[in-house]
């Protein structure tokens, strides 16, 4: 197996949200058989339309989030201040002007895919993930309806090119249900849950892995549909001077490894063995250092535990998670040791450290890698097992 080649973006690409798809004209020009289409992993898409105001009714209207567009990017917030504000907010101005960046044209985001050489995509939201702490957490599960049933027409409408990820109820195990109902009617195949929970109505901290959230757990369990948690929840805890938005960028791409272990750990998947987790834009050169850290902790303090695992730390890798990746020349050298069927390629568009304007170079990496037979896996078919469309 050789060792991929480090590819970024070349001298004169020009400005994020100045490129442009650069796709072959056939996939066999990256060494991909004949027919692959590829699945981007993970993109991201932004709410143009005030869908919480229209959709609240009259007498809620006025704690309804408003969405409006200003200096470049759709901000959401309440009486004109934005909740998106500060790096992410000067983050969303690079790429929300790009023509398929946001809700309001899907049309021309399937068109921008196609000339990047992408057929279809998993797309997460972007300041929509503000309104994860919205305080009144009755309207905060209205909210998210009203994402899940927008995100659902415009995957109704993309003719099978576009997938969205949803959102659910996490604090109240009926609320999950009902949610969870919801995604699957309107047809969407998995959800976003946050690493960072909140807080409870008496101010505690809610805690994925203890005995009080096992409800929570056996409802998604229950509904068969998978896990996916994203990086960009976790700030840097100190201020920065000095390009911040990249500091914060190397905090958040490290932000998997405390909800990992309380899977492993806490016994979540030995309780709900029926779930699958997918991290999603964290990479995959993780995966290694952490399942082998996993073991040695686990041989150093398994006396204190109080909670005694059911399985080899490997167990939990192998059969219920998977990562996903943009470009990670390490993590395609440590692919081994992680498993091709536990991987996913992805583009990030339209964000500015995405493949879009260069795919085909991140394409090619992987089947330099891994060979034609197994970057098929990466780039198309394991996402699509994950998300439970295989053909």
């Amino acid at each position: 197996m050789s060792t991929p080649t480090l590819v970024y973006p070349a001298e004169g690409y020009g400005a994020p949200k100045n490129r442009r798809g650069r796709a072959p004209r056939d996939v066999t020009e990256l060494g991909l058989p004949a027919g692959t289409e590829v699945f981007s992993a993970d993109n991201h898409i932004s709410v143009a339309e005030d869908i919480f105001y229209e959709r609240f009714p009259d007498d809620l209207k006025g704690a309804a989030p408003r969405i409006w567009y200003e200096d470049g990017a759709y901000m959401v917030g309440m009486k004109g201040k934005s909740w998106v504000g500060g790096d992410f907010g000067r983050v969303l101005m690079q790429y929300d002007d790009l023509a398929g960046a946001a809700t309001n044209n899907i049309e021309a985001r399937v068109q921008e895919l196609a000339e990047d050489g992408i057929t279809r995509e998993l797309a997460f939201p972007n300041a929509v993930l503000a309104l994860f702490h919205y305080p009144d957490k009755a309207l905060r599960e209205r909210v998210f309806r009203i994402y899940n049933e927008h995100i659902a027409d415009l995957q109704d409408r993309s003719n099978g090119h576009f997938y969205g990820v949803g959102l659910i109820n996490w604090w109240d195990p009926k609320g999950t249900r009902s949610t969870l109902e919801q995604l699957k009617s309107l047809g969407l195949k998995t959800f976003l849950l946050p690493l960072n929970p909140g807080k409870d109505d008496d101010g505690n901290i809610y805690d994925y892995g203890s005995r009080a959230m096992d409800p929570v757990w056996d409802e998604i369990e229950e509904a068969g549909l998978p896990v996916t948690h994203h990086i960009g929840e976790t700030p840097p805890k100190t201020p920065c001077e000095h390009n911040s938005v990249v500091v914060g960028m190397m905090v958040n791409v490290d932000s998997f490894r405390e909800q990992f272990s309380k899977y492993v750990f806490s016994g979540i998947l030995d309780r709900h063995p029926g779930l699958r987790i997918g991290w999603f834009e964290g990479g995959i050169a993780w995966v290694p250092t952490a399942l082998q850290d996993a073991e040695h902790l686990l041989a150093s303090y398994r006396h204190m535990f109080n909670h005694e695992l059911q399985h080899d730390i490997r167990h939990y890798w192998d059969n219920h998670m998977s990562a996903s990746f943009m470009v990670d020349p390490l993590g395609l050298e440590l692919i081994d040791r992680i498993g091709v069927d536990n991987v996913f390629w992805s583009s990030d568009y339209p964000h500015n450290e995405s493949t879009y304007g260069y795919s085909e170079k991140s394409l090619a990496a992987v089947v330099q890698a891994v060979g034609p037979e197994n970057a098929v896996k990466i780039v198309s078919t394991n996402i699509q097992r994950f998300l439970g469309i295989a053909e």
